[in-house]
């Protein structure tokens, strides 16, 4: 799923992100950023994530342009 972070705390690591084609929020998993590049999300920030079991956005890649399908590209 593609869509933008919302919320990050960085001392607990909670956060929302919202996914791009029905503003739908997700909560992060505790363990989102596991094995991802990032160590922390700013607002605003276009991410690719995926859902766990429980309905939580996991597995936090970046996000380009060009991968959300963004008109023009």
């Amino acid at each position: 799923m593609q869509g933008v972070v919302k919320a990050f705390n960085p001392a607990t690591g909670d956060g929302v992100v919202l996914r791009d084609t029905d503003l739908v929020e997700y909560e992060l998993a505790p363990h989102a950023l596991e094995g991802s590049i990032f160590r922390m999300l700013r607002q605003g920030q276009r991410v690719n994530f995926t859902l766990d079991a429980a309905g939580l956005a996991t597995q936090i890649r970046i996000g380009s342009e060009r991968d959300m399908g963004t008109p023009g590209y």
